[in-house]
């Protein structure tokens, strides 16, 4: 497909508050659904330009960042040739596309982005219990007790959740599965909305985080893996009634 007849494509009107990042959305949407092919030649930066109605500086830029994001590489004679994101994106794409609303056009992400958080909680979780500082495993404790307090209350739940774990992975040390859980927390859990109702069955299993906590406080690395994995491997849904007690399960 020429680039005059990629060009033919509709695009709405840029909003001038934001130029860049309007020109940015519409092609990076084009190029993860699709209409763009990888290994086709995106429109010139004239053509974008004309298309678009802005200058061309907004469309070099708007360029600019979707090759940061892995999904265009800009050649010396200045042609942008479309590369396939499931090669060459990270997950700066998926949190680029939540923030904007959007979400990859994948079925089971919902299920691949918890899979995700799954291994990277269960090991940081071992690790935490062998590397953890006893300060740090202290708070994890204090954090555990924090959030049994606010059982039934999903939505606080899944604040305090988030700050729960963002301990476990700081007391894991290792700062590859730092910025994994930044990009999911970021990110919604980097699934568009999982509402924290379809979370009941991991959020109000009270005593699992009680003995998630035990076990990293007690250095029992491959305790808190199992209890770990108890927890943000239970079942996604959406039940229709929530537990009327303070805890799901004790």
């Amino acid at each position: 497909m020429s680039g005059a007849t990629l060009l033919r494509m509709a695009f709405a009107p840029v909003p001038r508050a934001s130029v860049s990042d309007h020109v940015f959305g519409q092609l990076r949407d084009a190029i993860v659904s699709g209409r763009y092919q990888p290994d086709e030649t995106l429109p010139g930066e004239r053509e974008l330009a004309g298309a678009f109605a802005v200058n061309r500086h907004a469309v070099r830029e708007a360029l600019r960042r979707l090759q940061q994001l892995g999904l265009v590489r800009v050649s010396q004679g200045g042609a942008t040739r479309v590369l396939d994101w499931r090669v060459h994106a990270g997950l700066d794409l998926m949190l680029s596309l939540t923030q904007s609303g959007d979400v990859l056009p994948v079925a089971t992400l919902v299920r691949d982005m918890l899979e995700m958080r799954a291994c990277v909680g269960i090991d940081a979780a071992r690790l935490c219990a062998e590397r953890g500082d006893p300060a740090l495993t202290a708070a994890v404790v204090r954090a555990a007790e924090e959030y049994a307090a606010l059982a039934p209350d999903l939505p606080r739940m899944a604040e305090a959740n988030i700050a729960m774990w963002r301990l476990i992975v700081r007391g894991s040390g290792n700062t590859a599965y730092l910025l994994s859980f930044n990009s999911l927390v970021a990110g919604t859990l980097a699934v568009g909305d999982v509402p924290p109702d379809s979370r009941a069955a991991e959020l109000l299993d009270v005593a699992g985080h009680r003995r998630l906590a035990a076990a990293i406080a007690a250095g029992q690395g491959t305790a808190a893996a199992r209890h770990a994995r108890a927890l943000l491997t239970a079942p996604v849904t959406t039940p229709t009634t929530a537990p009327s007690g303070r805890e799901a399960r004790a």
